[in-house]
């Protein structure tokens, strides 16, 4: 099924995914406030702030992400390459917000891991599309 996708299908179902984790990240949120009785801010509470910071982080990195998986599409590129950017962005997006829950005190495995692999991805797409058009 990937094999036949177009370019532009390939950026939505990694859009898709990126959107899909957005929403449980955001459920989580609600459910810990719930649970923790937090109504606004994270409440001094390390586990509230863990929440709203994975949330957050996310919803600071996957509509960059979206816009290249977007851009990548429409500028011509081969679906392969829509989909080893995806990949391996929507891996770094859910990498990282498992990395931040199981730590409390600086930089985990998974968080250090999920950031390189956002970091690697985004900076690959901005050099494809500034450097290499002719590639598309």
């Amino acid at each position: 099924m990937i094999g036949h996708m177009s370019a532009v299908q390939a950026a939505g179902v990694w859009s898709g995914g990126l959107i899909l984790l957005m929403v449980v990240l955001s459920v989580r949120v609600a459910m810990t406030r719930r649970r923790l009785k937090v109504l606004f801010g994270d409440g001094g509470l390390d586990e509230m702030n863990v929440a709203t910071r994975a949330f957050g982080n996310a919803a600071e990195y996957v509509p960059v992400g979206i816009g290249a998986l977007i851009l990548l599409a429409v500028s011509g590129y081969a679906p392969w390459i829509v989909h080893a950017f995806g990949a391996t962005f929507f891996i770094g997006r859910l990498v990282h917000p498992i990395g931040l829950a199981g730590t409390r005190r600086g930089p985990s495995i998974g968080r250090v891991v999920g950031m390189t692999l956002t970091w690697l991805s985004l900076l690959a797409v901005a050099l494809s599309l500034i450097i290499c058009p002719h590639l598309a």
